[in-house]
């Protein structure tokens, strides 16, 4: 497990990636509050337990879109993560390790997004 210091602002890892919906079989019994009681939207992104002390709650990356686990599609998502900084205000299920999921507006596009590579920039670590 990686675990950055201060020192490692503007760094840059892989994490496998899927896409989440405010839907109760998605999330839990308050689907529209992340696990920090902010609201979701665009731009909130959940990681999973083991990289909370990677990537603790506030901070603030940048995305790019490494196409699918095959391979395939790379860049496909790039329209929608050029111009946000994204903020880690959400956890996943415990089951899940090395991951992160992103908040998205409909289902059909959390669909589309599938399991993706995403290259992780970090802009920020915590709260500040």
């Amino acid at each position: 497990m990686w675990v950055f210091s201060s020192a490692w602002a503007a760094s840059t890892f892989v994490v496998t990636s899927t896409a989440y919906t405010s839907s109760v079989r998605e999330t839990d019994s308050t689907p529209f509050i992340t696990a920090t009681g902010a609201r979701t939207r665009f731009g909130i992104v959940a990681v999973s337990r083991d990289l909370l002390p990677t990537l603790p709650y506030g901070s603030q990356v940048r995305l790019e879109d490494l196409g699918s686990v095959n391979g395939r599609g790379r860049g496909q998502f790039n329209y929608l993560f050029r111009n946000t900084i994204f903020v880690v205000e959400d956890t996943m299920n415990r089951r899940f390790r090395w991951r992160m999921d992103i908040w998205m507006p409909n289902r059909s596009t959390a669909i589309s997004f599938g399991v993706r590579k995403l290259r992780v920039t970090v802009v920020r670590l915590g709260r500040g």
